[in-house]
């Protein structure tokens, strides 16, 4: 079991990704190329909604994570550019599938694909993506890297249905919210991180290890995404405040603020998020009720608990720059909550 540990003391700069992104930026470009490439298609539809969520994406960090556990293991090839490139492809194929589900308009301040195509053509080119990447598995010829990434777009399918479970259920505890996060969001964070210890043949205590950092970071990762959506930091992250509670999700804040609130409290989020009755001030009501009850800072410390684990991962690998800068990216992932 790992220690919570402070994350504030003892640092003089603020944690960032730009020391994993120029790690890998060579790379990086590759993989992008290759994207594109595998995501023509003579059906016009099919790039042009692919491109559009791949264009409006984020920093691309779970390949960045495949790309530099296989620096880190010593891996000097090419193989990781694909794979990488597949790790994105199920992400990606996710994301189209989750804003279809959840109804969404915006995503990182852009019009998410459903909102300008529809949802047909959002399941329609997801499920493409994710042939793409079972394509890019078969070339590899691995059969364990094979394994290891379907076993994961599994689980994240598994973690989906769990969410659309416990949404609106105010009796979902830490525990159902746990397994939610761990599917649909660490256990592909795992997978991309034990693939870069497959790729060089690197013995099983190194892809363990590596698994273990993954879905510690994939765990803290979602917690802060979860603690953000009551914060007003989501604006310069390009995103909306309020679209769990919006939805009726059952995240960590809202689980510690039932719990600990009075009766007159939890019938106030059975209104909001089981029935999904909501006035214009509900949601700053809610975040103050999170607020009283330390539910949001709660939800960071565990968060660096969980940090905490993934750091202890990376202690068998020698020191190295892709070593620093992953460690670097545990913080900066927590960090973005302040």
């Amino acid at each position: 079991m790992g220690v919570v540990v402070s994350l504030e003391g003892g640092r003089n700069k603020k944690p960032s990704l730009t020391p994993l992104m120029t790690l890998v930026a060579e790379d990086l470009r590759a993989v992008n190329e290759l994207i594109i490439r595998r995501m023509d298609s003579p059906v016009a539809m099919i790039p042009q909604l692919a491109g559009h969520v791949v264009a409006a994406g984020g920093k691309r960090l779970r390949p960045m994570l495949t790309l530099a556990a296989a620096h880190m293991c010593g891996y000097e090839g090419t193989r990781h550019i694909a794979l990488a490139a597949c790790v994105e492809f199920i992400h990606t194929a996710t994301l189209l599938h989750d804003d279809v589900v959840d109804d969404s308009e915006l995503r990182r301040g852009l019009a998410t694909a459903n909102a300008v195509w529809g949802n047909k053509a959002s399941v329609l080119v997801g499920d493409f993506l994710f042939s793409r990447s079972f394509e890019l598995m078969v070339e590899d010829g691995s059969l364990e890297i094979l394994a290891i990434l379907s076993r994961a777009s599994s689980l994240i399918a598994e973690g989906e249905v769990l969410q659309l479970i416990t949404t609106n259920d105010t009796e979902t505890g830490e525990t159902a919210y746990l397994d939610v996060i761990t599917a649909k969001t660490a256990e592909l964070f795992a997978a991309a991180c034990r693939i870069g210890a497959v790729i060089p043949g690197r013995p099983k205590v190194e892809e363990d290890a590596l698994e273990t950092f993954g879905m510690n970071l994939g765990i803290a990762f979602q917690l802060i995404d979860d603690v953000l959506d009551y914060s007003a930091k989501q604006a310069t992250l390009g995103k909306t405040v309020g679209d769990d509670f919006r939805e009726g999700k059952i995240t960590l804040p809202v689980v510690l603020a039932f719990r600990r609130g009075d009766e007159g409290e939890r019938a106030f989020w059975r209104q909001t998020l089981e029935d999904l009755e909501q006035g214009p001030d509900d949601l700053k009501l809610a975040i103050e009720l999170m607020e009283r009850h330390d539910a949001l800072a709660d939800t960071v410390e565990r968060a660096r608990h969980y940090g905490a684990i993934a750091r202890d991962a990376l202690g068998i690998f020698t020191d190295s720059p892709e070593k620093a800068a992953l460690v670097d990216l545990i913080d900066f992932c927590i960090e973005r909550a302040h």
